[in-house]
């Protein structure tokens, strides 16, 4: 079909929303579509989206300590810029203040809801079953929801931001992680990326795990860039305990092949992410305002506190059989195409 203009609504603290609207922006944009991604996460200044997103896509960053009549100006102010053709929006169909619920029934364009796990109790105070009517199609990526079985409702697989081919070889990931090709031991990788503050949580988790597991498993804080880093891009040192700085790496996705432990918190993009690439994970579930984390992990990926963390990944550090991704389907992919399904129906 021919190219229509987007607009992606994926506000929201953390990474997980613009990561999981920049896999679907990427893949629209490749189909001939103009894509614009609206984020105000802490992180998006410093991540390199453009560069992932390639051509027809555009990102459109705000402040993130804007007032709350602020952001609902700036976004009529994005829709009066964009006038897109199809608006999707990411986890909250009011908008993340509210902003969307008196646009949205005005609106005269396709409008599709990004629909995944939110706390019952923010369903049941601001009327989610009622918010989610304003929408022509709810696509659930990956995981259940309130309203999947809404007759409007269509499930994926979940939202990546690469490709299959796009992931490094095991080899080539543990030499960017610092680990030669050739060195047996497994590799723990420690993720920080919900906001800052667990970022640097994360530091401390990996010194104690490197601590506990001294030579049979070196061990990796991994962080996207964010104000952790100096202005040459270069990681600080953290001084807790004396490890070393985090290692810049994202997306995350492309060095999984290379982690036998996965060590980090239970969001969308890391649980995914690891379980696609098949690869270990154990994890804490971080409180949330709209998200239940917990819900998310398996028993055996979920640890209650920092110590029960660091005890079941040291227990679960030894050889990684060799995974294969066969079965992986893009769901981004396919959210493309019942999208262009959706509007030439309309």
């Amino acid at each position: 079909m021919r190219g229509t203009r987007w607009l992606i609504y994926a506000l929201g603290g953390g990474m997980g929303h613009f990561t999981r609207a920049c896999g679907l922006a990427r893949m629209a944009a490749r189909r001939g579509h103009r894509v614009t991604v609206m984020t105000n996460s802490a992180f998006a200044p410093d991540v390199p989206l453009e560069e992932v997103l390639g051509p027809g896509a555009f990102v459109h960053r705000i402040n993130p300590e804007l007032s709350k009549s602020a952001v609902r100006e700036t976004v009529e102010c994005v829709l009066d810029g964009v006038r897109p053709e199809v608006l999707v929006v990411d986890t909250f169909p009011r908008g993340l203040v509210g902003e969307l619920a008196p646009l949205l029934p005005g609106l005269r364009m396709a409008k599709v809801l990004v629909h995944r796990d939110l706390n019952p109790a923010y369903v049941a105070k601001f009327n989610i079953a009622e918010a989610v009517e304003d929408f022509d199609l709810l696509l659930v990526p990956g995981e259940d929801a309130p309203f999947a079985r809404h007759p409007r409702a269509l499930r994926t697989a979940p939202w990546l931001l690469l490709e299959q081919e796009e992931w490094l070889s095991r080899a080539r990931a543990r030499e960017r992680l610092g680990v030669a090709a050739e060195d047996p031991r497994p590799l723990v990788a420690v993720m920080g990326s919900g906001n800052e503050l667990e970022v640097r949580e994360a530091g401390d988790i990996a010194a104690r795990l490197q601590a506990e597991l001294g030579e049979r498993a070196p061990v990796r804080w991994l962080a996207p860039p964010g104000p952790w880093f100096d202005v040459k891009g270069k990681a600080a040192r953290n001084t807790v305990r004396g490890a070393p700085g985090p290692l810049c790496v994202w997306p995350a996705l492309a060095v999984m092949p290379g982690v036998d432990v996965l060590v980090g918190a239970g969001g969308y993009n890391t649980v995914q992410e690891a379980r696609v690439t098949g690869t270990p994970l154990v994890a804490l579930a971080r409180a949330r305002r709209y998200d239940r984390q917990a819900v998310r992990l398996r028993p055996e990926e979920l640890a209650r506190t920092d110590a029960e963390l660091v005890e079941r990944a040291v227990a679960r550090v030894g050889p990684r059989p060799e995974q294969t991704a066969s079965g992986y389907t893009s769901g981004a992919r396919d959210a493309v195409a019942l999208i262009e399904r959706a509007l030439l129906s309309a």
